[in-house]
């Protein structure tokens, strides 16, 4: 039997997947009516936390971040079976995960962090990427429990604290990248290009797909041997800000680059490739 801690749109779902797949699921939320709609589904909800876990095998949470996971724990500890396992979801810092992970297992509890690279369809239809690391002999006594869950289990090996930064490395990328289609539809509104355009031009031209090649080029530090140099790079850059500036629109990423450019234009680089611009984090 398993206990859900959290039910947003990631840990409701869940619930509601765990549940179509057989499983007796209790949950608990600080509004409690997030967690007498998943009775509905076939759930049992309690207004206490320590309640909730009373019985459960496997008690999930997902929850805000470490100061929330912590107090939540706190709360509910009174209620955990002897030998039950935690199993974390929430994205949190690195060095929450690792206490955790040792303060549990000093009161007797198995922690185990597992965040997750899935939305709410993904929770409910078991899709997507859970990430683990640490113990390897507990990450593989609980694939069983948590492979189900998820479209594949990703296991970074023995570090605790692994997938937490691994996490938030993959968020890092995702804030940067809707950060940057936003800069690129701003240029095209200031150019008269609309969403339906640049959607037409990314059908065809699908940058996504270089996203690899282009972080091997990066860590390879081509800087001798340019594919776009980056004076070159810079001058598009301005472009942008001015057609931007004109338009009226606002870019959020551009500018910052920008300045990043010129800090290594400054010191000699404008001949070489573009991606220099990194070449203080490889």
């Amino acid at each position: 039997m398993r206990a859900f801690l959290g039910m947003g749109l990631l840990g409701s779902n869940f619930t509601k997947a765990l549940i179509k797949k057989g499983e007796q699921v209790q949950v608990w939320n600080r509004t409690t009516s997030r967690a007498t709609a998943l009775e509905a589904f076939g759930a049992k909800a309690f207004t206490n936390v320590a309640d909730a876990v009373k019985g459960a095998d496997y008690v999930h949470i997902v929850v805000k971040d470490d100061a929330a996971v912590n107090e939540v724990l706190a709360a509910a500890a009174p209620g955990f079976k002897a030998g039950a396992v935690i199993i974390d979801h929430t994205t949190t810092t690195v060095e929450g995960a690792k206490e955790r992970t040792k303060e549990w297992k000093e009161k007797g509890f198995t922690y185990l962090h597992a965040p997750v690279f899935m939305g709410p369809g993904n929770a409910l239809e078991s899709t997507g990427y859970m990430l683990v690391s640490g113990d390897q002999a507990v990450v593989n006594k609980l694939e069983p429990v948590l492979a189900p869950m998820t479209g594949k289990l990703l296991n970074f090996g023995e570090e605790t604290g692994k997938a937490a930064a691994m996490k938030l490395v993959g968020n890092s990328f995702l804030i940067c990248l809707t950060a940057g289609l936003t800069d690129m539809l701003s240029v095209g509104k200031a150019l008269g290009v609309n969403g339906d355009d640049i959607l037409t031009l990314l059908a065809d031209w699908n940058p996504g797909l270089g996203v690899t090649s282009r972080l091997k080029r990066i860590l390879s530090a081509p800087y001798d041997d340019p594919s776009w140099e980056l004076n070159m790079a810079r001058k598009d850059a301005g472009i942008f800000i001015d057609a931007t500036a004109k338009g009226g629109t606002h870019l959020n990423v551009i500018p910052v680059v920008a300045q990043v450019m010129d800090e290594w234009i400054a010191k000699g680089f404008g001949n070489k490739d573009w991606t220099v611009i990194s070449k203080d984090v490889i």
